[in-house]
């Protein structure tokens, strides 16, 4: 999917991606081409759990794009931090973005902004299924919230942290229930993350 350049500025600033002060493939990731040089999630210290109201989805973390990012998404996970947050922008063909627990898109986790963690468009890209994560227009403002991709973003490359991507499941991504109008905010009420958990926590 491409977008005109100013349908891609209109989408970010929607989406909370490009906005202060609020913080903001073909069908399937695990099968068709996703970020390079990512093998399918086998190490349980780095693969995510996420129950949705239609389904587990499996995300694989990349740490070798972002560790410090990988290193708060886990910190956040194990705290149970994420567990009934909502999904509070949805955008179609674009994005649905969580991790707010206040649903207002402005909030946070208690802790430290953290410092970008860009990778040039030649070693990761934002496809279907890539997990990103939001800020505001300084680009070291990634807190907690974080978006899935629903289709290929090029205009995100290198502008935004990728951290991980959706290796199953994605049809449940697929189904979180979309926001209106260009803002893309969900009415109430939204779907939220059932529970979210490190692979290897769970026994």
């Amino acid at each position: 999917m491409t977008f005109h350049p100013a349908r891609r500025q209109a989408l970010l600033a929607a989406a909370g991606l490009l906005a202060a002060p609020a913080l903001v493939l073909p069908r399937d990731a695990a099968a068709q081409g996703t970020n390079q040089g990512t093998p399918p999630a086998t190490d349980p210290e780095n693969t995510l759990f996420m129950e949705l109201k239609d389904g587990r989805v499996t995300i694989q973390l990349q740490p070798e794009l972002a560790p410090r990012h990988v290193e708060r998404i886990k910190t956040l996970t194990r705290s149970n931090f994420y567990d009934n947050t909502p999904f509070h922008r949805v955008i179609e063909g674009f994005m649905a973005q969580g991790g707010d627990p206040t649903g207002t898109g402005t909030g946070g986790s208690p802790l430290p902004n953290l410092p970008a963690e860009f990778s040039p468009p030649s070693r990761a890209r934002f496809l279907r299924g890539t997990c990103g994560m939001a800020r505001t227009s300084d680009p070291n403002t990634a807190n907690s919230q974080f978006f899935i991709m629903f289709a290929p973003g090029s205009f995100l490359d290198g502008q935004y942290t990728i951290w991980g991507r959706v290796v199953s499941g994605m049809e449940a991504v697929d189904r979180i229930k979309r926001g209106v109008g260009q803002s893309g905010q969900v009415p109430n009420p939204p779907d939220r993350i059932r529970t979210m958990r490190v692979a290897a926590d769970v026994r």
